[in-house]
């Protein structure tokens, strides 16, 4: 009787999660972006498996951590742009 092979995890799956962590701490948007990328190659290497790697939930948390930093990011660049281009018209409107 054999005993099957225990699965591994993919590696990108881990950096996935990782560079998600620090997409929110270290390396805001650097991390966010390698969170993205290695999420969605970590999905892909373990749909190609055939069930040989794990990971899944690990490369979707990175996945969901890289887009909610990216979200966070251009809403913070939209704020910025609406409050001082509002400042701008004030400006202009009151000269």
């Amino acid at each position: 009787m054999s005993v099957p092979a225990p699965r591994q995890t993919s590696s990108y799956a881990v950096v996935a999660l990782v560079a998600g962590i620090l997409g929110w701490t270290l390396l805001p948007f650097l991390g966010s972006l390698a969170a993205i990328i290695f999420g969605h190659m970590g999905r892909a290497e373990i749909r190609r498996s055939n069930g040989q790697l794990d990971g899944d939930g690990l490369a979707v948390t990175g996945l969901v951590l890289g887009w909610l930093s990216v979200a966070m990011w251009v809403l913070m660049v939209v704020v910025f742009i609406v409050f001082f281009g509002g400042l701008a018209w004030i400006a202009a409107l009151n000269s």
